[in-house]
């Protein structure tokens, strides 16, 4: 059976808790790779999430009553 992915707010605290770790210092450095690709693997799928939920915003809005789509300012 196919576990459910987290919701943004999950994942954004399993990728605080990789930084955590890798700025506590105290690891090997397989540990630390290890970390660090699951943090970038962490930040891929925020990325996606904020994506999805921009893309539904775009649709709301787009939808409602003749209200025309607005770009979203890039938050980076």
């Amino acid at each position: 059976m196919h576990e459910p992915e987290a919701g943004f707010e999950e994942t954004l605290a399993e990728l605080e808790l990789r930084v955590r770790q890798l700025e506590a210092g105290d690891i090997s450095l397989e540990e630390a790779l290890s970390l660090f690709e699951q943090g970038v693997e962490l930040v891929r799928r925020c990325h996606d999430q904020l994506d999805a939920a921009e893309d539904r915003v775009a649709q709301l809005v787009r939808g409602a009553d003749g209200v025309e789509e607005q770009p979203m300012d890039d938050v980076e």
